[in-house]
């Protein structure tokens, strides 16, 4: 997009503009930007003579919003926050050697990539990467990410998927919660809470199947939107979970949580990294692919 200088005001109009807006007073503005009334109301005047409309109706001492006002407000008050934010981020990424913009699937980026990512940075000093959420695909081109973890089909619109690793779930409850319910075969969990998963919601169904238990309802319990989560409420001893066994491992190691048989299920999706086919050839999307499928393949 070209800008043409004429159509972009000062970015002091705009600051005296959306601070008058927002507090519906001329004195509170200047107050806060630390002018003096006159000096905001000429930033205000200038701006509205720029635009050609009238951003406030006044009476005596007060100030409204027009219906263009409105609008206006609403526009620059998002605009200055972005600016803000840009800045902070240019200002944040002094001295950096790139940034990777990485979305990741909450349980999946706390419990097992997070713990992991100082080798990475010891493999690449100065590298910066920052961390958002994303539990569904989305577009590469609109959001602000140079890569994402997803779980599911490698189905990525202008996308690759490069596979990571299989999910295996285990049925697993506190030691405490197994004693309390008695809990010696697959079918003393059909008497049991099922934990459930809101993203896995046929799990206990085909665990259930799989056993060849029959005569439960396996979509009963309380229900998570992630992971962890659920495997905070096993710990807790609320009842019986579905978790990936790779995401348990501190769990399992310190026996808060426990294997309750060994029938497992593999689920049909799997974790991908995932990239725009543009940066395919990225330095720094190419060497953190790099770096994750050899830990991915590692354990």
């Amino acid at each position: 997009m070209v800008f043409r200088r004429g159509f972009l005001p000062g970015i002091g109009n705009l600051l005296a503009f959306e601070a008058t807006a927002r507090h519906g007073s001329v004195s509170r503005a200047a107050a806060e930007l630390n002018l003096t009334q006159s000096a905001v109301s000429r930033q205000i005047q200038h701006l509205e003579e720029s635009l050609g409309v009238s951003l406030f109706s006044r009476s005596r001492q007060r100030v409204v919003l027009t219906d263009v006002g409105r609008m206006y407000a609403a526009n620059v008050r998002a605009m200055l926050a972005d600016l803000s934010t840009a800045t902070h981020q240019a200002i944040a990424l002094s001295g950096t050697h790139g940034v990777l913009n990485l979305a990741v699937l909450p349980t999946f980026g706390t419990r097992w990539l997070i713990p992991r990512m100082p080798e990475f940075f010891t493999l690449h000093p100065g590298v910066t990467v920052n961390f958002g959420v994303r539990l569904v695909p989305f577009d590469f081109g609109t959001d602000p990410f140079d890569a994402a973890i997803h779980f599911g089909q490698p189905h990525w619109p202008g996308a690759i998927c490069e596979r990571l690793r299989d999910e295996e779930v285990v049925p697993v409850c506190s030691p405490a919660y197994r004693r309390r319910e008695n809990i010696g075969s697959p079918s003393d969990l059909t008497r049991a809470t099922l934990l459930q998963q809101s993203t896995r919601p046929t799990a206990w169904a085909e665990w259930f199947a799989s056993c060849g238990v029959e005569g439960s309802n396996p979509l009963r319990g309380p229900r998570f939107e992630q992971f962890a989560m659920v495997a905070q409420a096993a710990v807790s001893g609320l009842g019986a979970a579905l978790v990936p066994h790779f995401l348990i491992a501190d769990e399992l190691a310190s026996g808060r949580l426990e294997i309750l048989f060994p029938q497992s299920l593999v689920s049909d999706g799997a974790y991908y990294l995932v990239y725009p086919e543009t940066k395919a050839e990225a330095p720094l999307v190419r060497s953190f692919r790099d770096w994750i499928l050899a830990k991915t393949r590692m354990g």
